[in-house]
């Protein structure tokens, strides 16, 4: 297992998981990569750890370039275990001079590994360290994702270690953006923003906003998860600005279960409006859907209709579940409605109403709901219903 050279004197050490199929609930696909990062200087350092279980190999790819316990200093951006899970066996055999990181890194690492003989040194946004020919500038991101993280800039190399920003859960054999396939790429990113940082858009707007007004150059983004950003690093930032701001696609999401087809015939009447307007739209049934792949969708569709049957005076499960999944990962800036069939009480479409509203969305039709099995006239105002989410949403995305 050898390191990966990334520019002069700075390597890629970290690991690949090619195995992994769900990451706490995130379905991983492609797999993932734990990456972490050697700079070599008269103070050599080394950039994050990786998950327990893979220490073996980044020791192993630090060894081919220099002995472990050459390494001065150890910069922790962030503390979640699938990167600092390997801390304190890296510790043990590096031996680091100093560790670098946020105080809440440092109480975050007490609380996981409840040992406190470590060389911390507490650093802020602004804070300087030289390593030689090289200067660590260290910027704090507070919950992007957690509240320890932090990112590095080194501004000799015009490099931005960036913890788990930017990132993707994407296993390849390549270790940079242009070694890769670029929509699988984009997509895995799509998926990685919407699942994991989409809640914190506003702290992610604020921060690109900082990096701006800090003039930093940005050559190359070496992210914790995924390929190193070395071709075309601007396009994953326009990404996040884009992400970040809500801005969406003129694309309208249909998302729905049904029991006995009632409400599933009402979804394809729905989307036959959606498609008199000529507006793109993706129709998705939740009892065969994955929650994490279905994410990317919502983060970048303007429309968004929610269909169920009413059971037991409430939603279907998959339907209820999928909703207090997404409402955790704070949608903003769609254009909703609802619609749904009942044989009792139907009090479906009020609720998706209700969670339509706790998310912001602008509601632009009272939803529709029949008795038992939709009838023409019903299935006519359904396309109706689908044709106003459609025209709201080409009004919005052409202003």
């Amino acid at each position: 297992m050898k390191a990966v050279k990334v520019r002069e004197d700075l390597f890629w050490v970290g690991a690949i998981d090619w195995n992994v199929r769900n990451f706490h609930g995130y379905s991983t696909v492609r797999g993932t990569t734990y990456n972490a990062f050697l700079l070599l200087d008269e103070k050599i350092t080394l950039f994050d750890t990786v998950k327990h279980g893979f220490e073996e190999e980044l020791l192993k790819r630090i060894s081919s370039v220099i002995n472990p316990e050459k390494i001065d200093y150890l910069v922790i951006n962030h503390i979640e275990p699938d990167h600092a899970g390997a801390f304190v066996r890296v510790v043990q055999a590096i031996k680091p001079e100093k560790i670098f990181l946020t105080r809440n890194a440092r109480l975050g690492i007490l609380a996981h590994f409840h040992q406190e003989s470590f060389p911390f040194e507490e650093v802020k946004t602004g804070f300087e360290v030289r390593t030689g020919k090289r200067t660590l500038k260290f910027i704090e991101t507070p919950m992007i994702h957690w509240p320890d993280s932090m990112m590095t800039y080194i501004p000799e190399e015009k490099t931005l270690i960036s913890q788990d920003a930017f990132g993707a859960h994407y296993a390849s054999s390549g270790r940079f953006d242009d070694d890769v396939d670029t929509c699988e790429l984009i997509q895995e990113a799509a998926k990685y923003y919407a699942n994991i940082v989409y809640p914190y858009s506003p702290q992610v707007n604020k921060l690109l906003q900082t990096v701006k007004e800090m003039n930093l150059e940005i050559e190359m983004i070496c992210p914790d998860h995924g390929v190193i950003w070395r071709k075309n690093p601007d396009k994953i930032v326009a990404l996040y600005e884009k992400w970040s701001s809500y801005v969406c696609d003129p694309m309208v999401l249909i998302i729905y279960d049904t029991m006995w087809k009632s409400t599933e015939k009402m979804a394809y009447a729905v989307m036959e409006g959606v498609f008199e307007e000529s507006v793109e739209v993706k129709l998705c049934k939740l009892s065969v859907a994955d929650w994490t792949e279905l994410m990317s969708d919502v983060l970048q569709s303007r429309g968004l209709v929610l269909g169920s049957p009413t059971l037991n005076n409430g939603l279907l499960p998959t339907v209820s579940g999928f909703l207090t999944y997404m409402k955790g990962l704070r949608p903003r800036g769609k254009v909703g409605a609802a619609f749904g069939s009942y044989g009792w009480s139907g009090e479906a479409v009020k609720l998706l109403n209700q969670y339509l509203q706790e998310i912001q969305a602008e509601v632009v039709h009272d939803g529709i709901r029949v008795k038992y099995v939709p009838d023409e006239k019903v299935l006519s105002d359904c396309v109706e219903l689908g044709r106003k989410v459609a025209q709201r949403v080409k009004e919005l995305c052409s202003a």
